[in-house]
């Protein structure tokens, strides 16, 4: 099996310049394109209609805008247990739909595809207030779980400076949010509710990676105190390298399945979660390894020259 030597303090600022250039990117992308929030976060109107044989996404628009004068986006999908196809159409922020609007647009699109058999399929609506009261209660949510993961690192890992193993820890799980939120905006996906699943789940995964090193650290600072801590972390590291890169490598595979399933059906709702959970699961690999443990090693040396 091959072994790694790699010096991980010299790869830091590379990695660290890499992540901001993305960042920027997003940022740069969101001041133009802004952000598109699913109704359960800006609030709004979505409904589905089904249909069968085939539809023209452009003719179904054209009908839209022709009836209803709100700002409205337009999509189709295919369910995958069967054969239903459904054309959706949402409704973001103020622009809810009235009772009577909505029967006038079914009626239009009915009108004008007789031969498809439109009908409704399933209609939404959530206000503003419940919907921005909704968001900020997922935020808090995260910020909890962020403030679980640092206690539960600083506590294991206590004997190697639990505190500051736990919030370098922290800074390389916020590479990784910002990550799959600069997907999101650079894909042009939506936000929805499947960003909150990606977001728990990214953070368990990399705090796994995190944590196999920081153990590995932890183990080799016992058998090797004699060595700087630079070494130290450069040992543990390429040590678990293989490791991180088969299980990072099988489960990109699994989700990139997921994403090829959502593109080939057309699956909006899987692909706002597949697409933004392949680039966070590669930036919690990389993080792990190339942001924490440098990181940690920099405050470490910082400490121990103050000390001096």
């Amino acid at each position: 099996m091959r072994k790694f030597n790699i010096n991980y303090s010299k790869t830091f600022k590379p990695a660290l310049i890499i992540y901001l250039s993305i960042f920027v990117i997003g940022a740069i992308m969101l001041a133009i394109f802004g952000l598109d929030l699913d109704i359960n976060f800006s609030g709004g109107t979505k409904i589905s209609y089904s249909y069968s044989d085939e539809l023209k996404l452009s003719d179904a628009e054209k009908v839209v805008k022709d009836t209803i004068d709100n700002k409205f986006t337009i999509s189709q999908s295919t369910a995958l247990a069967g054969d239903t196809k459904t054309l959706d159409i949402a409704l973001v922020g103020k622009s809810a739909l009235s009772a009577e609007s909505q029967q006038k647009l079914t009626a239009a699109l009915q009108k004008e595809f007789k031969d498809n058999k439109v009908e409704l399929y399933n209609a939404n609506s959530v206000s503003p207030t419940i919907a921005g009261s909704f968001f900020l209660k997922s935020m808090v949510a995260m910020i909890i779980t962020a403030v679980l993961v640092v206690i539960y690192v600083g506590f294991r890992f206590r004997k190697i400076g639990g505190i500051s193993a736990a919030l370098t820890a922290l800074v390389a799980l916020v590479f990784d949010i910002l990550i799959a939120f600069t997907t999101c905006i650079v894909f042009r996906l939506q936000l929805d509710l499947n960003f909150i699943a990606v977001i728990l789940t990214i953070l368990g995964y990399s705090l796994n990676d995190t944590i196999v090193i920081y153990d590995r650290i932890r183990e080799n600072s016992r058998l090797y105190s004699d060595k700087e801590i630079g070494d130290v972390v450069n040992m543990s590291v390429n040590t678990v390298m293989i490791r991180n890169i088969v299980t990072t490598v099988t489960t990109i595979v699994a989700v990139l399945t997921i994403v090829i399933v959502a593109e080939f059906f057309g699956l909006t709702t899987l692909r706002t979660f597949a697409i933004p959970m392949t680039f966070g699961l590669v930036s919690g690999s990389i993080s792990s390894i190339f942001i924490s443990g440098p990181l940690w090693v920099i405050w470490k040396r910082y400490k121990a020259k103050k000390a001096k």
